[in-house]
Parts: structure tokens; sequence; C-alpha cells
């Protein structure tokens, strides 16, 4: 396994749809290895793949490492079949937008429908942080960012940092 470079906004990359996975095979089985070894090493709970620059329709979560113990969830292609009316608020933070945080607004609980690790069809009934996570995965792969959900203002005052701070960076 490897550690891979996340990327962070702004990058174009992180705006591209991602492209559903025909098979899981080997190669997609090495990317999530990959993946959660890049997300345990950054202390995330979720990665898509587009955030170490792959274009393919895959997520790792961890929600189990608060509580001491790895709980690693793949998904492949995975497709929200239904998201409850209720909302729940969560302070969000991305990876892909370091040290930026906000309250974000997603359904409750949804139904999650994807391949595993082993490519076997599984459907997921998430809630709470769970449903949480996977929505805001599942937008990577559309090319959405949580601060996308933010008002004009905010977006743009979070992106001027992040602008600031990735042009300050000395790379050794």
């Amino acid at each position: 396994m490897a550690v891979k470079t996340i990327l962070t906004e702004p990058n174009d990359i992180l705006r591209k749809v991602s492209e559903p996975v025909e098979k899981v095979g080997n190669d997609e089985k090495i990317l999530m290895d990959d993946m959660l070894e890049t997300m345990y090493a950054a202390n995330g709970i979720g990665l898509a793949a587009i955030q170490i620059g792959v274009p393919k329709r895959i997520i790792v979560m961890d929600l189990g490492k608060k509580d001491g113990k790895k709980d690693p969830r793949y998904f492949v292609n995975p497709v929200i079949k239904n998201k409850n009316q209720s909302k729940s608020t969560y302070e969000e933070g991305c990876l892909s937008v370091p040290n930026q945080f906000a309250e974000i607004d997603r359904p409750s609980k949804c139904d999650v429908e994807y391949l595993n690790y082993n490519g076997e069809r599984k459907i997921l009934k998430a809630e709470g942080l769970l449903a949480t996570c996977i929505q805001h995965e599942m937008d990577h792969l559309d090319g959405i960012l949580f601060i996308d959900y933010l008002s004009k203002l905010k977006r743009s005052m979070i992106l001027k940092k992040l602008s600031k701070n990735k042009s300050t960076r000395i790379v050794v």
C-alpha cells in the first residue's frame, strides 16, 4: 500500500465527474488499499478516488476509528436510492479543503446501492454521520465540494484562504 497526495482546492481535477468502474479487479483493490492508507495518514474518515487524482467512482470510509478500532468500508459505483426528507446538520470538513469547516444540512437517512471490495452488490441503509459522510463523499464523484453548499461570500472567503495557503507553501 502507498500513501498518495491528496489534491486540494482550488484544483480543476476535483471538479471532474468520475467515471463508473466496469469491474472490481486487482487494480481497483490496490487503488482502494492505497486510498485507505492515504485517508488514515491524513486522519480523515472518508476519501473519494478523485481526491488523489483518479476519476473513478470509488470511495473509502472508516467511521470506526474514532472508537480505536478500524472498520473500513469500500464503495464502488455508489448510487443513492432513497433520501429521507428530514435533514440533519453536521460540521463538515474535507481533506481537499484543509482546515476549513462549515455546518451543512443533508438528508438524515439514505439507502445506497454499491459494489463492495470484492465486487459484490450491496445495499446500505445509512443514517446519522454515516449518511452524511457517504453523501459528502459521493458529491466528490460528481465534482461537488461541501463548500459549494455555502453562500457565495463564505465560499469565496474560503477559496481565497486556500489559494493564499497554496501560493505560500514551500515544497522541498
